[in-house]
């Protein structure tokens, strides 16, 4: 589904990414570990188009993704990845409905069609009664939740967290896991995973270890 071939990529003098090849297959788990400062978020953010890389080549379903433009990618972006990140970043304004709607309604979806299936998201993850709490009237593992809703409702192909559960307790950390092999159980999800949870990544299909910017197993 993924492929990146000699991905490099500085920020100023610091040569992050060193020439890095990585294929993820579809309903794969994939756990990137490392220590900080490996490149691992870096890479994330190359995979996931946020970022672009100085050299190399991104392929997504045997397409390139370099000939796009911005609109292109923002596009493709919204309805092929969701991303999970360590912190929520939920709108504190808006309830966890509207929250797990906003990309569907940026995609163009109807509004009653959003809202059916962020409530069926919702309910599948056991936030059923929660549909109408803002975020601060959520605990930490609720919210979290609600972000990974929000990432599923445009049925992407494939999603990117960067350490899901580095904000949470160990309970809910351990929920959360378990949720995404769930996930890769009953919809044959694609994940590709910054952790430094060890728990998490021994779940994980394969675990990719990173190093001063290179991929070393």
């Amino acid at each position: 589904m993924l492929k990146a071939t000699a991905i490099h990529k500085s920020y100023g003098n610091l040569h992050i990414l060193k020439g890095v090849d990585l294929e993820v297959a579809k309903g794969e788990i994939v756990a990137i570990v490392g220590a900080s400062g490996a490149g691992k978020s870096s890479l994330l953010n190359i995979l996931g188009t946020l970022d672009k890389p100085d050299a190399g080549r991104l392929f997504f379903n045997g397409h390139e993704l370099s000939s796009m433009n911005s609109t292109q990618l923002s596009n493709f972006r919204n309805r092929k990845i969701g991303f999970i990140f360590q912190f929520h970043h939920l709108l504190a304004e808006f309830t966890a409905l509207e929250n797990v709607c906003i990309p569907a309604f940026i995609a163009g979806t109807a509004k009653g069609v959003a809202e059916a299936r962020a409530m069926e998201l919702l309910d599948m993850l056991g936030l059923s009664d929660r549909t109408t709490h803002k975020p601060n009237q959520l605990s930490g593992g609720e919210q979290q939740r609600v972000a990974v809703a929000r990432a599923l409702i445009n049925k992407p192909d494939l999603i990117f967290a960067d350490e899901p559960s580095g904000n949470l307790d160990s309970a809910n950390a351990r929920e959360l896991h378990e949720l995404f092999i769930r996930l890769r159980r009953d919809f044959d999800q694609t994940f590709v995973i910054v952790t430094h949870n060890e728990d998490l990544s021994n779940l994980s299909d394969r675990k990719v270890t990173m190093k001063d910017g290179l991929i070393i197993s």
